[in-house]
């Protein structure tokens, strides 16, 4: 049976979504975000009432896999591999969003679309 020129349109940008994804490289969950402490020691300059001058800003990268939310802080030093990596990760859930989101499609033109149009029709005895 021929597949009609939908499908093949879909199935070949699901192969350069495959592709995409094959180039991106290594990856991390989570979000990087900027942090200022107060470690609360009389006399420190946090704490000053006229002038307070928290401590940082430190880096920090949050996440959550498997259900558990883990915290990291970052070195200065790492910062822009980490961010790169984060980067990627939200590629990878972009482009894997955009492959379910055809799939989906495929799936309604191909076996889906059949097995709807058949329960449709009266039964015969």
């Amino acid at each position: 049976m021929k597949q009609s020129t939908a499908v093949q349109d879909i199935d070949k940008k699901i192969l350069r979504l495959k592709h995409q994804l094959l180039k991106l490289g290594p990856i991390h969950p989570g979000s990087l975000s900027r942090q200022y402490q107060v470690c609360g020691k009389p006399g420190c300059k946090c704490v000053d009432q006229q002038n307070p001058q928290p401590h940082g800003p430190y880096s920090k990268l949050t996440y959550v896999y498997h259900g558990k939310f883990t915290c990291r802080f970052v070195r200065a030093g790492c910062l822009k591999e980490v961010a790169a990596l984060v980067a990627a990760f939200r590629t990878f859930r972009q482009l894997t969003d955009d492959w379910i989101a055809l799939a989906i499609q495929r799936a309604q033109l191909g076996p889906l679309e059949r097995a709807t149009k058949k329960s449709n029709r009266p039964r015969q005895a």
